[in-house]
């Protein structure tokens, strides 16, 4: 239990927000993994059955697995049963604007990556405290100052990066390992580069999204329409742009003027 409208608890939405698309490209990665690399991913959403008449508070903040994004609206899977909710239940599909977002948290190897929220109530106990919190979890948070956002993997060595850390754009690891095959694949089948799928997007917008530069750089190279739009309006620079990946949308954005 937490007051959402506490300032701790609101910056903690601001990062969670900020950092999401970090979750996001992790996630679209493991999504082609035969393998899997992650243990777990979820997202938490504010719920409410409406103004309450009782003493329970109006909204339960609850997490959903299964996680969809399409640039504007994420969706999912309803992970936790409500202790006081009737319009939701477990197991519920959900669907939430991505400004509701409250938290987003992945897991390998037991250490948590975001858990923003988690993190700003850890904060606030004893050692003793966070110790027990931590176990009940089965998880390693570590420092609840420093959230941990993004996972690279290179051989045996695992690589952190804190929340709002001041770095250079780079793509994910996966991206950079894949691009001789993506290339291949895109020199095989000119059609994958230009037709969209049974939702209307095409690759380019979903790599867009995703932030693999690389990918991007390498459909545009094959002729891909930087100016195709999704159904609902929005083209690959848009998507970039939303989400927070300034260096793709720029890239498309030259591209197009050109």
């Amino acid at each position: 239990m937490f007051d959402g409208a506490d300032p701790a608890v609101r910056q903690a939405y601001e990062a969670a927000q900020r950092s999401f698309k970090y979750f996001w490209r992790e996630l679209s990665w493991e999504q082609r993994r035969i393998v899997p690399g992650l243990d777990m991913a979820m997202v938490k959403l504010p719920f409410t059955d409406g103004p309450r008449t009782d003493d329970n508070p109006q909204y339960e903040h609850m997490w959903i697995g299964e996680v969809d994004f399409d640039g504007e609206t994420i969706s999912g899977v309803l992970l936790n049963s409500p202790n006081w909710l009737t319009s939701v239940q477990e197991g519920d599909a959900i669907q939430a604007p991505f400004s509701a977002l409250e938290d987003w948290m992945m897991t390998v190897d037991g250490r948590a990556y975001g858990g923003f929220t988690v993190n700003q109530m850890r904060a606030g106990m004893n050692n003793r405290e966070r110790k027990k919190h931590d176990d009940a979890w089965g998880l390693e948070f570590g420092d609840p100052e420093v959230v941990l956002v993004e996972i690279e993997r290179e051989g045996d060595t695992t690589m952190l990066r804190a929340s709002d850390a001041q770095e250079a754009f780079r793509d994910h690891p996966m991206c950079v390992n894949m691009l001789p095959k993506v290339e291949e694949h895109l020199a095989g089948d000119p059609s994958a580069v230009r037709e969209p799928d049974e939702a209307g997007w095409t690759l380019l917008h979903r790599e867009a999204l995703a932030g693999n530069l690389g990918v991007v750089k390498l459909l545009v190279q094959h002729g891909a329409d930087v100016a195709a739009r999704t159904p609902s309006g929005r083209t690959a620079a848009d998507l970039a742009r939303g989400i927070g990946w300034p260096e793709i949308a720029e890239y498309l954005d030259a591209q197009g003027s050109g």
